[in-house]
């Protein structure tokens, strides 16, 4: 596992999170960031959801890299290219067939009578070798890859949190289907390089127990399964330019109502003792919220990783969004 300090070292970053803490905005992001001085990253999707597409703007990307952004500008440095990687396993299979039994035609016929979905669905493990091969073979390029794109870095949005370990630990997964041959001689390559000091697992949350809870969980099962775990990204995080006195003045019920409806007057305001009373249960959710968010921060830093926190986008996430996010990430040293 490279020193914290040091993220350069890896080749493969995989992001994970729970559903709904942001873990594809992250990776995107991460992949804007590091394809900054220069540097090309190709950025992967493997659950078919045209996320990459649609944070982009782009159109729907097919079964090939393609590039979709230059690369965060950093300190004047010309910048990079993120390349983009829409990888289905119906696709990867063809793919695997061609390359592995030379079926071309035949590959494709079989596609036509429904075998190729049939396969990819029936037997999940196979699934994620076929899934899995292709983002090794987009890290550690070959005799079979003349003329694709060198990668600096390639990173995975991958499964959630709470099938990660599964999705990575291809062989424990094909052991009750393939002992021998080509694809478990490929599961046996792509684990290498998962365990390898090249890679490591982010794991993505927010600062809710739930979120949290299971970025705990996480963690000790990749640990289990012998799988690099990276850092935590607290994503979404709400800004902390409250006092600390004011925030238990707000939770305790004790701000000075005079007070603030003097300085809507000055304000030109006149809202009556209805705005006050508004604005003081408003004060009193958000240091609520805050205290909670605190607890969990709390246990965020006993998980014993690295810790990057990203801001909550008061507009939402677009393009011009994923590069500030990028910017953060550079700046705390992720990227």
């Amino acid at each position: 596992m490279p020193d914290p300090a040091d993220w350069s070292r890896l080749r493969l970053h995989v992001v994970t999170g729970k559903g709904g803490t942001g873990k594809s905005t992250v990776a995107a992001a991460l992949a804007l960031g590091l394809a900054s001085e220069g540097k090309q990253v190709l950025l992967c999707e493997v659950e078919g959801r045209q996320g990459i597409a649609r944070m982009f703007d782009v159109d729907p990307l097919p079964y090939a890299e393609r590039r979709i952004a230059a690369g965060l500008r950093h300190n004047g440095d010309r910048p990079g290219a993120v390349h983009a990687l829409h990888i289905d396993p119906e696709s990867a299979l063809l793919e695997y067939l061609a390359m592995y039994y030379k079926l071309g035609r035949a590959g494709r016929a079989l596609d036509r009578f429904g075998v190729i979905e049939f396969a990819t669905t029936i037997a999940p493990g196979v699934r994620d070798v076929l899934l899995t091969g292709k983002v090794f073979e987009a890290v550690q390029r070959n005799s079979r890859n003349k003329g694709a794109t060198q990668y600096d870095a390639v990173v995975l949005d991958a499964p959630p949190t709470g099938r990660i370990a599964q999705f990575l630990n291809v062989n424990d997964e094909l052991a009750g289907l393939a002992k021998v041959g080509p694809i478990r001689s490929q599961a046996d390559t792509v684990m290498t390089l998962f365990r390898s000091p090249r890679t490591a697992v982010h794991l993505v949350t927010v600062l809710e127990e739930m979120p949290v809870q299971e970025t705990a969980d996480g963690i000790a099962e990749l640990r289990r399964a012998g799988l690099p775990v990276g850092a935590v990204v607290v994503n979404q995080v709400r800004p902390r330019d409250i006092a600390p006195a004011d925030l238990r003045a707000a939770l305790e019920g004790r701000l000075d109502t005079e007070r603030i409806a003097a300085d809507l007057g000055e304000a030109g305001i006149d809202g009556g003792a209805d705005l006050v009373s508004g604005l003081v249960a408003e004060a009193r959710d958000h240091a609520e919220r805050r205290a909670l968010e605190d607890a969990q921060r709390a246990v965020v830093d006993g998980l014993g990783r690295p810790t990057y926190e990203l801001p909550r986008l008061p507009g939402g996430v677009d393009l011009g969004g994923l590069y500030e996010l990028a910017a953060t990430l550079k700046k705390e040293g992720l990227a």
